[in-house]
């Protein structure tokens, strides 16, 4: 009887051991870092800024795009992100100690990428730079409004500057006047 309970016992350990080994090799999922949302985090080790959740809305034959993201200053002092899309200007963007700007939210408005020449579903390479440090290159996700949640990021074509009419001629009365008598 004694060595059906040890074997009883020994067999409940080795099932018990079986189904939650496996997490003894296994990584914890909770603590791999990952972009939770459709932008990738970009972090510079040489300067003091971070950019989270980038991706670029475009619009349907990608010539124009929003950047929509946001950009994290967690130091004491004022900082400058520049974010360079290649063969067009860079974008400064300055940052006040300690806060955070979110381009494409109700409180900012996202920054817009003309002759961005990226298709929707493709990525383009985007340089970013802050302080003193050389900077860091990211892949960045260009997306379209398919989704409802975007489809208010979409850009929309400027306004063609209207040129002003040319003001007509008018006529006036240069006679001299009828001598009075």
């Amino acid at each position: 009887m004694k060595s059906r309970l040890v074997a009883s016992a020994a067999i409940s350990a080795l099932v018990l051991l079986g189904a939650t080994g496996c997490t003894f090799i296994s990584p914890q999922s909770t603590k791999i870092e990952y972009s939770a949302s459709d932008g990738v985090n970009i972090s510079d080790s040489d300067g003091p800024l971070d950019v989270r959740n980038a991706f670029i809305v475009a619009n349907e034959d990608g010539s124009v795009g929003n950047f929509i993201g946001a950009v994290v200053n967690p130091t004491l002092d004022k900082a400058t992100l520049t974010i360079t899309v290649a063969g067009l200007e860079p974008i400064e963007v300055p940052v006040a100690a300690g806060k955070t700007i979110s381009f494409g939210t109700a409180d900012e408005e996202p920054l817009r990428i003309d002759d961005l020449d990226t298709m929707p579903g493709a990525t383009i390479e985007i340089h970013f730079q802050s302080g003193d440090g050389a900077g860091t290159k990211a892949d960045v996700p260009v997306l379209d409004g398919t989704l409802p949640y975007y489809a208010d990021l979409v850009p929309t074509e400027k306004a063609k500057p209207t040129a002003e009419p040319t003001p007509e001629p008018v006529p006036t009365d240069t006679a001299a006047p009828a001598p009075t008598e």
